[in-house]
């Protein structure tokens, strides 16, 4: 039997699932799961990218163990952050995390160089002023000896690649995420790049989901107790996460749902015009080429936060549960940059159910049912934006991801949207990375033959939007 390992790392944790084909399904194992958290290192949100791979080590040793080595591993994490490598392929500092502030008023030092209406042109990426672009100008103002001794800039998952292979590259789907890619030539946009003042010689060079990238370096054999190719999936983990949409439809809804909301649905050529812009709708990368039409909702990061605060002794489900109880009918933004990193969640979310007089939400089951109202009104307002733009209608909606075990909030979006909703699977950023690595050794023909192996192999709930009863 062939093993495949995805590695998935989110802003909150990481796990090692190990998978298999067996008659027409693919099975998952986990075998390690760790923490992650931002760290403040000299002032700055950072990661603590060392640990991170001591973490990675740790998990691949523990397939050893149980006796089930993988042909190839894949590692797929967030988006728009980056590690900055000098000359003698030393990683220069922590990388700093996308929630620190450090970018403030850094779009604006974009526009000097280009209008945001020319760059959405150019790049056709939704404007988060974390993305790297901004990230990179507050390098340039606030840190400029830093920048001149980068040599590389490798994405998070490109670097930890790097330590497993010794290979410096970029894979396409998270580049996109830079704000730094041209969505008709699939490369960096070296033009744009110029025109900014970064140097051209950081960036690494692009190579698609699927590219086998080597194989372990002879040190990584020895220490992790055996060899095996890495294969580079979709290493943005949306871009994993769509991957594993249990259907091949077109004009398919997708909710990528997790720390992050991110709504959307697939096109081969990115949208990028004047509506999709005042939309703020991205046209991020995805696998073989294709592009993610979505906007990112602020997500489950608002739940994560409450429960943390004042809800430390209740797992999601019965916070779920709670909610769904909840007579409050307060609506807040999710997608207002106050939730982005609030001191406290709870609190921003009390203050602007005030400023906006309404019934201000009083423990964690009313906290929880207003951010859970929100996302669904955000959800039925994201569809008729995607409809407006791209000129279609869409019936359905796929919800993937941990998100798709929040059964109040899928029969919220049912009820919101008027859609049916189809809940599953959970595991699909690790499941569209353990696909691109089927597809690389040739054990799934292409991504078509993806979907259906996980549209049969793992449960989805359906929520349809029914009357209530009287």
């Amino acid at each position: 039997m062939q093993y495949y390992l995805a590695i998935d790392i989110g802003a909150s944790g990481g796990r090692h699932i190990l998978a298999s084909k067996e008659s027409g399904k693919i099975i998952l194992e986990e075998v390690y799961r760790f923490e992650n958290s931002m760290d403040n290192y000299k002032g700055k949100l950072s990661w603590d990218i060392e640990r991170l791979f001591k973490e990675i080590k740790t998990g691949m040793k523990k397939c050893a163990e149980l006796g089930k080595i993988p042909i190839s591993v894949g590692i797929d994490t967030w988006g728009v952050d980056f590690v900055l490598i000098g000359k003698e392929g030393q990683k220069l500092e922590n990388p700093t995390a996308y929630r620190d502030d450090r970018t403030k008023g850094m779009d604006e030092e974009v526009y000097k160089y280009i209008s945001e209406v020319e760059l959405y042109k150019r790049t056709g990426i939704q404007k988060q002023i974390f993305n790297t672009i901004y990230q990179l100008m507050a390098l340039k103002v606030q840190q400029p000896e830093l920048l001149r001794k980068t040599e590389k800039l490798l994405m998070i998952p490109d670097y930890l690649h790097f330590l497993l292979t010794g290979v410096m590259a970029t894979e396409y789907t998270n580049a996109t995420t830079t704000q730094l890619v041209s969505p008709t030539t699939k490369d960096w946009d070296w033009h744009l790049i110029e025109k900014l003042g970064y140097p051209n010689k950081v960036f690494a060079k692009i190579l698609q989901a699927g590219t086998v990238l080597g194989n372990l370096t002879s040190e990584m054999e020895s220490e992790i107790g055996y060899s095996c190719e890495v294969v580079l999936p979709a290493t943005h983990d949306t871009g994993s996460a769509v991957m594993a949409v249990p259907t091949n439809e077109e004009n398919t809804i997708y909710i990528s749902s997790g720390t992050w909301s991110l709504m959307g649905t697939e096109l081969i050529e990115a949208n990028c015009s004047d509506k999709s812009r005042l939309h703020n709708f991205t046209n991020e990368g995805g696998y073989n080429f294709r592009f993610r039409y979505l906007k990112n909702i602020m997500g489950l990061w608002m739940i994560q936060s409450v429960k943390k605060e004042i809800g430390l002794n209740l797992d999601f489900a019965e916070i779920c549960a709670l909610a769904s109880i909840s007579e409050v009918e307060s609506i807040v933004d999710c997608n207002d940059t106050r939730f982005l990193a609030p001191q406290s969640m709870t609190k921003e979310v009390q203050q602007a159910c005030r400023q906006t007089k309404q019934q201000i939400p009083q423990g964690i089951a009313e906290v929880a049912a207003v951010i859970y109202n929100s996302l669904a009104r955000c959800y039925k307002e994201a569809i008729k934006e995607i409809e407006d733009a791209t000129g279609k209608i869409f019936h359905s909606i796929h919800i993937v991801g941990g998100g798709s075990n929040a059964e109040y909030l899928n029969r919220l979006t049912a009820k919101e949207t008027g859609r049916t909703v189809y809940a599953g699977p959970t595991e699909a950023t690790a499941i569209g990375n353990i696909c691109s690595q089927m597809i690389a050794n040739n054990e799934l023909k292409d991504l078509t033959e993806a979907r259906n192996y996980v549209y049969e192999s793992f449960p989805i709930k359906i929520f349809k939007n029914e009357p209530e009863k009287e």
